[in-house]
């Protein structure tokens, strides 16, 4: 029996799938009908044969969302935090020790987080097929076949099948240009790279170790220097970990391995990379077009129409992508999709929140939605999952009323205990330690209504909090 330890790859923030997609809220964690992808990950790798518990390798701001999809699908995983993103080389190693200290030199089957794949049972298929080859100290991954020449994707080029459904790959190219994808195409014997990947631990650490032996050195100090805190996440050295040069695994090590091969994945599949690949995914209308949400179009062909919040209407226009969201629509030509994360760092260097956030943030207690705000106020819609609790905390610039519009709160200010009740209200003054909290079994939902110097969110001094973010 070969055990499979899955580790999945959770730590992209999905920039070009803005502005649906934010830094602190991106595409893996977003519900788009079906459930999350990462939800859809967990689904299809469950009924795998001899699939142990997965590890999940992710960064500090998302680890809540990580572990409450977790907590709804009644899963068990080892959650890997990064002190900062070094792409998937780093990130695959951290998670490959964290294995190796399971079991000794089992498989490894490495999953990004946000792709899309067609039908699990011809997955699952294509990994047993490629578990003799990956055993035998080879790397093993999924090909799909190309439906055009898209520069952001690796290209395998494979020989002959050298053994059943098993190909040797001849070269790797990682993100060519068009012109080159349209030549690769041409030849035949190319597929995409799916990003996913087998193989045993020990094949992949001796051939980071050869390849790129500063990443190695510093994920192998990090790891076991790690830390683990009272929620049961993993936290490597971050000292140590900052040492590691940033660099994927098809650039540190699948364009130089020479042990590299490939099994096809004959199924639909997806990386959801851009809004062009979410129109290329989707049922398309009469008129080409694919419509999310409220929208109502006319003379309007080959479009992506998503919305969110407001009624969106589009009248005689070709091959644009309209995303609409409460604080930011995207128009775009369907052509230039690869190329939103370029608007996105001009909204950086703007100082947007619009890149970072929703107005909608969610937090691991529930969420929060401005409504509106100016300057010396701002007014807030607090939503307290049952049996959540926010931090005792303190404010060194704002006092806060709090009117409950829905359930009931339970407050504390000063270490005395208030219930607050539907059309009730309650006055926080500035530095007064307080806490917000529902003990009932129905959402929470407060109005919050802030007023001083200075109404950040970063003016805030957490005193106690069962999530462990106390500073």
């Amino acid at each position: 029996m070969n055990n499979i330890y899955p580790i999945i790859l959770c730590g992209g923030s999905g920039t070009r799938l803005w502005p649906l997609s934010r830094e602190y809220y991106p595409k893996q964690f977003i519900n788009f009908g079906s459930g999350t992808l990462f939800e859809n990950t967990l689904s299809c790798i469950a009924s795998l044969r001899n699939v142990q518990n997965p590890i999940v390798v992710c960064n500090e701001e998302h680890r809540f969302f990580v572990s409450k999809l977790l907590q709804q699908q009644n899963r068990v995983a080892t959650i890997i935090l990064e002190p900062e993103g070094k792409n998937t080389a780093p990130a695959i190693a951290l998670g490959v020790s964290a294995v190796s200290e399971l079991e000794s030199d089992p498989l490894i089957l490495v999953l990004p987080s946000d792709h899309l794949i067609g039908s699990n049972s011809i997955f699952h298929s294509a990994v047993m097929s490629g578990i003799s080859v990956a055993i035998e100290g080879h790397f093993v991954t999924f090909g799909v076949n190309p439906t055009g020449p898209e520069s952001g994707f690796g290209y395998l080029q494979y020989g002959q099948e050298v053994s059943d459904g098993i190909f040797k790959i001849l070269n790797f190219t990682e993100k060519p240009s068009k012109a080159r994808a349209k030549e690769f195409l041409a030849l035949g014997n190319y597929a995409w790279n799916s990003g996913i990947f087998l193989f045993r631990a020990s094949t992949y650490l001796n051939e980071l170790e050869l390849l790129a032996p500063q990443i190695f050195s510093a994920c192998k100090q990090g790891w076991d220097e790690r830390t683990q805190d009272p929620l049961g996440f993993f936290r490597p050295n971050s000292q140590k970990f900052l040492q590691s040069p940033s660099g994927s695994i098809d650039y540190v090590i699948m364009e130089k391995t020479e042990k590299l091969y490939m099994v096809k994945l004959e199924t639909n599949w997806s990386d959801l990379g851009s809004w062009e690949s979410f129109y290329n995914a989707e049922v398309h209308d009469s008129m080409g077009n694919v419509v999310s949400g409220d929208v109502i179009a006319q003379d309007t062909e080959n479009c992506y129409l998503n919305s969110t919040q407001r009624l969106v209407c589009a009248l005689g226009v070709k091959n644009i992508i309209v995303v609409e969201t409460a604080d930011a629509v995207l128009v775009v030509d369907r052509n230039q999709t690869q190329n939103v994360k370029n608007l996105l760092e001009q909204l950086r260097i703007s100082g947007r929140t619009e890149s970072e956030t929703h107005m909608r943030v969610f937090r691991p207690w529930g969420s929060y939605e401005t409504l509106f705000s100016s300057t010396g106020y701002k007014v807030k819609k607090i939503t307290v999952s049952p049996g959540a609790t926010l931090s005792l905390q303190l404010h060194q610039y704002r006092a806060e009323h709090w009117i409950v519009v829905y359930g009931i709160a339970n407050v504390t200010i000063n270490k005395a205990e208030h219930i607050v009740k539907v059309n009730q209200s309650i006055y926080i003054p500035v530095g007064v330690e307080h806490r917000l909290a529902n003990y009932g079994e129905e959402p929470l939902e407060v109005i919050e209504v802030q007023s001083g110097s200075y109404v950040g969110e970063d003016d805030i001094i957490r005193l106690e909090d069962v999530y462990g973010r106390t500073e």
